[in-house]
């Protein structure tokens, strides 16, 4: 089947990894649009051309996947950035409703975000005034929608009044008035989806809280969902970045006429019922909206299952990647990673499809799972093992490899193997925070610009990730040698890189 996708942003995590799921297929060609029309970071897309493309292609492919980010607004991040109008917003609405109707034969699967709110401050993907008063802007929502759906403590309640006292009003007007207005897109995608132009709409929320505007938002959203009856047709979950890849599994799964079943299991007794780092909901109930939107089910019988999705959650308290040289006790107390690798050895050994979303960690994969896997010599013997970022970027780009890989390629699953533990575990967990302490201060170079210097990072990164691939993994991927990893700073940051690997004849 041919599919056109039009991401949310340029990044390899959007773009390069669902373009490798796909490549692992032998029965998906995806169409992408020329990647100069993507934009740049804060810089918009090149909409017009855009929809150019899509008018162009949309009589050769079979489905759509859209972001609505990138077709609107330019992007992930413009869509946080921009002044669009409410008639300009009607315009395009209108336009799509236009464009849907005349191809009524191909069907447009679509996600659409509700804006983050980060607790931090930082302008880097925000707008200039984040860099003082993200926090603030961030604190000042969790506490006023605490304060009208629970109750507030007396420190929370003075903390309230010294943020209201300092935030300027502009700010908060200028944030809302964007935050309003991308409601009001969701809620006009809504009435698309009800009249038949979209045939399936995610709409994750990205870097959630369980109070504050996303909340708030979601709130809104959820509730016109449900008065227009669209509770099939419209998943609303945590996530952002693997929303191309769960879009793909529904669109393969539509076309495939299945609905593959996971068995889940877990690292740790607490882990189903923990509320993951940057998101708003137990870590079971992100599941059961993945698997919903992916188009599978779950199922508790391993026998039965197509998938197995071995779990790797935390104990009790989940920390960054690059912390866990000094983890929580509870990560070995109140989790029993030995005996989860031996429950993945078995099923390894037993036939099984081993899917591996590796969440136990925020941004990064879990050094001991890895070890484990390794010395048992079957690391290279699951399907998928993918640990970056969110708990839910990680989850949804899991399901759709094993999804994918039931009918695929084997050379190019271990390439996906191999593609995710380099970037996941060794960059994300390892060398990223290590190159930003002993290697960037001697360029005068920092975490989020790396100036004019780029291919200097780069050289430093390659060398490091081959070394420490080779110092850590012994026992596995023995038939496919990596003999060179060349990266790429695709922001010209830290946060990601993109990963080009070379492999022995």
């Amino acid at each position: 089947m041919i599919i056109a996708y039009l991401p949310i942003d340029e990044r390899p995590c959007n773009v390069d990894v669902v373009k490798r799921i796909a490549d692992s297929s032998n029965d998906i060609s995806l169409v992408l649009p020329d990647p100069i029309l993507l934009g740049n970071k804060k810089v918009p897309g090149n909409t017009e051309r855009l929809w150019e493309w899509l008018n162009e292609i949309v009589y050769d492919v079979d489905a759509i996947i859209l972001s609505i980010d990138m077709l609107l607004f330019g992007g992930l991040l413009p869509s946080r950035l921009h002044y669009m109008s409410y008639k300009q917003g009607e315009q395009w609405l209108a336009g799509l409703n236009k464009f849907g109707a005349a191809h009524p034969e191909t069907p447009i699967y679509a996600s659409n975000m509700i804006m983050r709110t980060p607790k931090y401050n930082s302008s880097d993907e925000e707008p200039d005034y984040y860099e003082k008063w993200g926090s603030d802007l961030f604190s000042r929502s969790y506490l006023l929608d605490k304060q009208k759906r629970n109750t507030l403590s007396e420190t929370e309640h003075e903390q309230l009044l010294e943020i209201e006292s300092r935030l300027p009003v502009k700010w908060i007007e200028d944030y809302e008035a964007r935050r309003k207005f991308n409601l009001y897109i969701n809620k006009g995608i809504l009435r698309l989806v009800s009249e038949g132009v979209i045939t399936f709409l995610s709409i994750p929320l990205d870097d959630s809280a369980e109070y504050g505007y996303s909340a708030i938002d979601q709130a809104q959203i959820v509730n016109e969902r449900n008065k227009m009856g669209l509770y099939e047709k419209v998943q609303i979950y945590p996530g952002a970045d693997e929303a191309g890849a769960t879009l793909l599994t529904r669109v393969y799964n539509k076309f495939k006429g299945v609905h593959p079943t996971i068995y889940p299991f877990w690292s740790s007794t607490l882990g189903p019922q923990l509320i993951p780092m940057y998101e708003d909901r137990p870590f079971a109930e992100s599941l059961k909206a993945h698997v919903l939107a992916s188009g599978c089910q779950l199922t508790s019988s391993l026998e039965k299952a197509d998938l197995v999705l071995a779990y790797n959650t935390p104990g009790r308290v989940m920390q960054e990647s690059w912390e866990q040289v000094s983890k929580d006790i509870t990560y070995s107390s109140f989790r029993n990673i030995q005996f989860f690798v031996e429950q993945i050895h078995s099923c390894v050994l037993n036939g099984k499809n081993v899917i591996i979303a590796d969440s136990a960690f925020a941004n990064g994969g879990d050094y001991e799972l890895i070890k484990l896997l390794d010395e048992k010599h079957i690391l290279d013997r699951v399907i998928s093992y993918k640990g970056w970022n969110t708990n839910c970027n990680t989850l949804g780009s899991t399901i759709c490899q094993g999804v994918i890989s039931l009918n695929s390629k084997v050379n190019k699953i271990q390439e996906n193997l191999l593609y995710h533990l380099i970037d996941d575990y060794f960059y994300q967990a390892e060398v990223r925070m290590e190159m930003t302490s002993d290697f960037l201060p001697n360029y005068n170079l920092t975490y989020f610009d790396l100036k004019e210097l780029e291919e200097i990072v780069n050289k430093e990164r390659n060398n490091r990730l081959l070394n420490r691939y080779h110092e850590v993994i012994n026992n596995s991927f023995r038939d496919k040698k990596l003999k060179h990893i060349q990266t790429f700073s695709p922001w010209n940051r830290m946060f990601e890189c993109g990963l080009n690997l070379e492999f022995e004849e």
